[in-house]
């Protein structure tokens, strides 16, 4: 069959659009030392790739999209280092893969890297024996500016308040302090937050009493962690409550009728001069913009505990909690589950469910901060500084987000930011945006 001029020129055009469109392997570089072999792919264009390691024998697999390698790249170099050889072929589906032969078990770490003045793009592969890889530190190392985010935690009841008791003889108390434990460890791991306890021990503490400390340490955010229960046992899953408009004008009340005794200050200012129409009208306003910023991370954390369980309730509830009547701090209450459900009972004891919800309602808190950072924290200038450049970084197996952001010297929350992640889950063969700021 003849194929016409037209459909000829078209079918050129095509194939011409698609050669150009490959990615070519211009050289592969490699060098070893300090226990950790890099490999370099000079390419001719940023292309997507995937890699991943295969066992029996050890290789690390590269496969480039619509890759090829240069006909000037006619032999691939020595091993050194980790890697005992190399070897490359074009696949099926047009993938060109390259693989690493390795004399031992190593951990990998691969990014790519735009053109400079000396090199093009380039795929760049680290292997290593053991231990974390190194990073170079900046010059800045240990400035930090900005104050951390504070966030105060109140495991409920405690002492000679037990709280809600279940069936296997599980104290509300006891599964509130550990995971309050927990959440307060996940946020002192995060970049810019800081996270205080508001009793830290089987003691109990008065309920205004917990809205004073959370308000000497100058909390952005109060938590107040607890276990519900009712008499039907078939009830389950966690909710979330900020104050109720009732309770927020009953507390309103109190603070007016009480404001020249207590001091009563409100962002800094005393109400304690102020006559009652200006003191009102100051109080009414903090109110409103701490429930409105309570319901915000209510609904963020809420959000978050539905992907890792049921939930009673998907919205924000609102009740009239004392421990909620902090006017101007923003305040929410998780019920974490109900321990009068034998099931969820069990689940309250389980260490790793423990961990589960700290690790949500951090999701919920980190989302609700980096969408609304204090002004004056480390997290609001570091949202405000822009990166001066952006790499590619594809998860290989045994990598986690915080080995990462040391690998590249930028923090677990930038990387989070940059690719839109709400935990620090990734799986293998994702790729990241690394934002790369100056300095680092």
């Amino acid at each position: 069959m003849r194929v016409s001029r037209p459909i000829f020129c078209a079918l050129l055009i095509l194939f011409c659009s698609a050669a150009q469109a490959a990615t070519t392997v211009e050289n592969i570089r490699i060098w070893a030392e300090n226990g950790k072999t890099r490999v370099v792919l000079d390419l001719s264009r940023s292309s997507q790739h995937t890699i991943f390691t295969l066992r029996g024998p050890d290789r690390l697999v590269v496969d480039l999209k619509a890759g090829r390698l240069s006909k000037s790249l006619t032999s691939m170099p020595q091993g050194v280092g980790s890697v005992r050889a190399i070897r490359s072929a074009v696949r099926a589906n047009g993938q060109l893969r390259v693989v690493l032969d390795l004399n031992e078990v190593v951990r990998s770490r691969s990014f790519t890297a735009g053109p400079n003045s000396q090199y093009g793009d380039r795929l760049v592969i680290d292997l290593q024996r053991s231990g974390n890889l190194h990073t170079v530190k900046r010059a800045s190392e240990g400035y930090q500016p900005g104050r951390d985010v504070v966030i105060a935690i109140d495991p409920g009841h405690g002492g000679h308040d037990p709280g809600a008791v279940g069936k296997g003889r599980t104290r509300e108390k006891d599964v509130a302090l550990q995971i309050a434990r927990t959440l307060a460890a996940r946020i002192n791991a995060e970049a810019g937050m800081k996270a205080v306890l508001v009793r830290n021990g089987d003691y109990y503490v008065g309920h205004r009493k917990r809205m004073d400390i959370a308000r000497r340490n100058k909390a952005d955010l109060f938590i107040s962690i607890h276990a519900d229960a009712v008499d039907d046992r078939r009830a389950y899953g966690a909710s979330v409550y900020a104050l109720s408009l009732k309770g927020a004008s009953d507390e309103a009340a109190r603070q007016l009728a009480e404001r020249e005794n207590a001091f009563l200050s409100i962002g800094g200012v005393t109400l304690a001069d102020k006559d009652e129409v200006l003191a009102s009208v100051l109080l009414d306003l903090s109110q409103n913009a701490a429930l409105s910023a309570s319901l915000e991370v209510g609904s963020k954390v809420i959000g978050e505990l539905a992907r890792i369980g049921k939930v009673h309730r998907r919205k924000v509830q609102q009740a009239g909690f004392l421990v909620l009547k902090s006017p101007d701090m923003p305040s929410i209450l998780v019920e974490t589950a109900y321990i009068s459900n034998p099931t969820e009972e069990k689940r309250l004891r389980d260490k790793r469910h423990q961990g589960r919800l700290a690790n949500a309602i951090l999701a919920g808190v980190r989302t609700y901060f980096y969408n609304n950072p204090p002004p004056d924290t480390r997290i609001a200038m570091e949202m405000r500084r822009t990166p001066v450049k952006q790499v590619r970084h594809v998860i290989a197996r045994g990598d986690t987000l915080s080995e990462i952001a040391e690998r590249y010297n930028v923090s677990a929350a930038a990387i989070r930011a940059a690719n839109k992640l709400s935990t620090d889950s990734i799986r293998i063969g994702q790729t990241l945006s690394i934002p790369i700021y100056a300095g680092s």
